[in-house]
């Protein structure tokens, strides 16, 4: 559904964004698609908040195979249920402590509650001796609906009697231990979380220690959480673990890598219990409900074959982890929401569907295959693409359509790029293409260009009066773009192997101030200065605020701001700078529909030598289906230069963006012509006028 279609006569809306519900598609690049995918999204838009995963719980009398005993499956609680049950338990918890013989000193603490179909409660309590946590003194309370307790199930069996609550040894012999521990591991971190006292009892000899928890990363870059328990008697370490728990991602797109996992008993399951317990699932062709937990008897995940289910989950899982630290690592915030909460992933959402998407409804990201189910939307920058979309939604809240709709899919664009950037993935090296890795257009192209948006066929490189009428993904283009300026600058670079060559509106050169700046303008605006609502223009108010806030106003990067805007046709540059000399026709000329192509001449005079590398001609053409035009620039010597090309698909009307062409070759005096043509039929327009500028040198 994404390539090009004939050209079909319907009836032209302006303004056509893709929303349903609240979903963020990143996507979406022809309306076609819109279409077929909005039904399909209908049914999505009212998913559960959060993932719950439901399973049978084990009894004493399993049922026969192939007979499942719904009684003992695991019902789905509110989070008012849970919390009434929880209230319950803990309002009972001084009797069950009698009831479980407990010493005087010991205490249960309610830590979860599940409720099965046929009524039966099993709590999970842990414990404290003398107020002191009992490390391996966890256990669960299995009561029958009658109220009657069924069964205990004791992490160990070893009764809590006699023990000292007064350690011999110091917190910082603990600390120092920990350490040592950690930097055997490929830790650098230099301090250590803090040493407390706890009842060591997991060993089956209960006995009076520190734990003491280490933070940082591990020499692979996985986050570190080391645990190492020290006897508090004796100062000898009794036990570390890592509580980060890693499996192995085979994926498709980033080869093999590190996934944060979690284990239940025999069972590995994609939770990232150090990321929010972000959790991926796997709808299974589905198009609705949150789908199946990935699980499994090992903790490896996926072959990097589309074949292989596990192998998107492994990619989305991996793309996940990396904005999550991104945005906690690099911009200092926790979570989507800020509040250390992940999100979730669906992936094999449908049949052969090429696209990917945000919801606020469901606090998820949800991704199908691709065409012939062959290239899943899982590669890093979609998975960054989708999140940083809740981001903005729980942030500026920017309106999905008009130019706010185009700022919102470029803020996903930005970040998507950072995170590629910060991942240091040599399967997937960062860039400034969106979507080149999932060939959504099947010809090995990415989806998006950010040095030259127009490069696509049908995004924006500048910003013009009517870009707010226009699809979102298009008019985020002059956003994309000026995000590349003000990251790399102007002209031709490579970057990471990708050859890039970025105009500007105004000819001018624009020069980057690295793409860490950027970014942190970009966001801090986003989550402090923009509204709902802003526009171009007061992104450009919204970002030079922040610029001046981080490095003043007479900065240079104060002024790259400035710059790079006015590089994209939004604002003037310092001093009012930008222009040059220009040569306009206000001539009308009628365009005859699907008929001969008509010109407009401007005659230049005064101008030395040949014309620049960077002319920028400026068309004012009214059309009611603009993807109908071609649109050319003639020089003197009769030369043609496409400015515009024929789309079926790009149904805006006008054509009034600036266009920069490299005319070195051309004498600058003379009679230049602006020249177009219709090619299909049903829509009418006119040129109003066109300019020609020769920029300043």
């Amino acid at each position: 559904m994404l390539r090009r279609t004939s050209h079909r006569r319907t009836s032209h809306t302006a303004g056509t964004s893709e929303t349903v519900g609240n979903s963020r598609s990143a996507f979406a690049s022809r309306s076609t698609r819109r279409k077929a995918a909005a039904g399909a999204l209908v049914a999505v838009a009212a998913l559960l908040a959060a993932a719950v995963q439901t399973g049978a719980a084990t009894a004493d009398n399993k049922p026969a195979p192939g007979k499942l005993d719904k009684g003992s499956l695991a019902v789905k609680l509110s989070p008012a249920q849970r919390a009434a049950l929880i209230r319950d338990a803990d309002s009972a918890k001084a009797d069950t402590a009698k009831e479980l013989g407990l010493g005087a000193k010991e205490k249960l603490v309610v830590r979860d509650v599940v409720k099965d179909a046929d009524g039966t409660v099993h709590t999970r309590y842990e414990r404290t001796y003398a107020g002191l946590p009992v490390l391996g003194g966890d256990l669960v309370v299995d009561t029958a609906k009658s109220g009657k307790t069924e069964g205990v199930t004791r992490a160990v069996k070893a009764q809590l009697k006699g023990l000292t609550t007064s350690a011999a040894v110091k917190p910082a012999v603990a600390e120092k231990q920990a350490l040592k521990a950690a930097s055997a591991e490929g830790s650098k971190k230099t301090e250590a979380d803090g040493a407390r006292k706890v009842i060591w009892a997991a060993d089956g000899t209960p006995s009076l220690a520190y734990e003491t928890v280490v933070g940082g990363l591990q020499h692979d870059g996985t986050p570190n959480e080391l645990h190492v328990i020290t006897d508090a008697a004796t100062g000898k370490k009794l036990y570390e673990y890592q509580a980060v728990e890693t499996g192995t991602g085979n994926t498709q797109y980033s080869g093999s890598v590190t996934l944060g996992s979690a284990q239940s008993g025999s069972t590995y399951n994609l939770t990232d219990t150090t990321r929010g317990n972000h959790k991926t699932n796997n709808l299974n062709r589905g198009t609705s409900g949150t789908g199946t937990l990935f699980s499994g008897a090992d903790d490896v995940w996926g072959n990097g074959a589309a074949s292989n289910l596990e192998t998107a989950g492994a990619d989305a899982h991996y793309g996940a982890a990396l904005t999550w630290d991104y945005y906690k690592n690099v911009q200092g915030r926790s979570g989507i929401r800020g509040d250390g909460v992940g999100a979730y992933s669906r992936v094999h959402y449908g049949n052969n569907y090429v696209n990917a998407f945000w919801q606020d409804s469901c606090f998820c990201m949800t991704y199908g295959d691709g065409s012939g189910n062959a290239k899943p939307l899982t590669s890093i920058d979609v998975a960054a693409h989708e999140m940083t979309h809740g981001v903005t939604s729980n942030t500026a809240g920017l309106v999905y359509s008009g130019e706010s709709g185009g700022l919102n899919e470029a803020t996903s664009d930005i970040f998507a790029a950072a995170v590629e950037f910060y991942a240091g993935n040599t399967s997937d090296v960062g860039d400034y293409l969106v979507g080149e890795k999932i060939d959504i257009n099947g010809n090995g192209t990415p989806l998006r260009y950010m040095d030259k948006p127009s490069k696509d066929g049908a995004s924006k490189d500048s910003w013009y009066s009517g870009i707010g009428s226009i699809d979102v993904h298009y008019s985020s283009g002059p956003a994309n773009h000026f995000f590349y300026l003000l990251s790399e600058g102007s002209g031709a670079k490579t970057v990471n192997g990708v050859s890039y060559d970025s105009p500007t509106s105004d000819g001018l050169p624009v020069t980057g101030i690295g793409r860490e700046k950027a970014a942190l303008i970009w966001f801090k605006a986003l989550t402090t200065k923009f509204t709902s609502t802003t526009n171009y223009a007061a992104a450009r108010t919204g970002t030079l605020a922040v610029a001046g806030e981080l490095y003043g106003t007479t900065s240079a990067e104060y002024t790259a701001v400035q710059n790079a805007w006015a590089g994209i046709n939004v604002g003037a540059r310092p001093g009012g700078g930008g222009g040059g000399t220009s040569f306009e026709s206000t001539t009308v000329v009628s365009i005859p529909d699907n008929g001969a192509a008509v010109t407009s001449s401007i005659a230049v005079t005064g101008q030395a030598g040949n014309a620049p590398t960077n002319l920028v001609v400026t068309p004012n053409i009214t059309h009611t289906w603009r993807g109908d035009l071609v649109v050319d620039l003639v020089a003197p010597d009769g030369t043609s230069y496409r400015l515009k090309p024929f789309s079926s698909s790009d149904s805006a009307d006008n054509v009034t963006e600036p266009y920069t062409v490299n005319a070195s070759s051309e004498v600058a005096n003379g009679t230049w012509q602006l020249k177009v043509q219709d090619q299909a039929a049903q829509d009418t327009g006119r040129i109003n006028g066109w300019k020609i500028t020769f920029p300043q040198a």
